[in-house]
């Protein structure tokens, strides 16, 4: 456990690791360790004055990892989960970090976020701007075709999606207000 004074004990022995993984323990000698000799096991040093840190209050369920105990004794409460995408982020976290299934959850789920406050910005007297603020404008403005025309970059390749997967949702959402605004125009009318 990283947050304890007492280095844990690995389940398999340095020599059984190193006989089923090529390459483990390249860096187990310290001669090898280019923080050596700065890397040293000195508790006092550090000053922590306990076996286990004093414990952050969970005023409000977090999400963790399964593949650790307990929640970190600290933790970030400055985003916390909220709404759709929250609900979709702790299904995530049931799945062990090593399943891709829980990063593109993951990924999913921020999407889902960064929609979920497209919208919350509507009802501010503020509202998101998709013009001004994905950066569009300066396409035109700084370059934008010379600096990736002729020059390797490797992101060129993603390029053609990108204005599908910004601009695509902008659009499909003023579409359906279009035909809702139509709808009802013509509902309104036809009294």
């Amino acid at each position: 456990m990283p947050y304890t004074p007492n280095k844990p004990q690995p389940p398999e022995t340095p020599e059984q690791l190193r006989a089923r993984i090529p390459g483990w323990g390249v860096d187990l000698d310290p001669k090898d360790r280019p923080s050596v000799p700065r890397e040293r096991f000195d508790p006092g040093a550090t000053g922590a004055h306990w076996e286990f840190p004093e414990r952050q209050p969970e005023t409000v369920p977090r999400e963790r990892s399964v593949e650790h105990q307990f929640l970190t004794p600290v933790f970030g409460t400055s985003a916390p989960l909220k709404w759709c995408s929250g609900r979709i982020r702790r299904m995530a976290y049931r799945l062990g970090e090593d399943r891709a299934a829980r990063w593109l959850i993951l990924l999913g789920a921020d999407r889902v976020d960064a929609w979920e406050n497209h919208l919350a910005s509507f009802i501010t007297l503020r509202p998101d701007n998709p013009v001004t603020q994905t950066g569009v404008t300066s396409e035109f403005n700084h370059h934008g075709v010379s600096s990736r025309v002729g020059q390797q970059r490797a992101d060129v390749r993603h390029h053609w999606m990108d204005p599908i997967i910004v601009a695509g949702p902008w659009v499909v959402g003023a579409g359906a207000a279009i035909a809702l605004g139509l709808k009802a125009a013509a509902r309104f009318r036809n009294r």
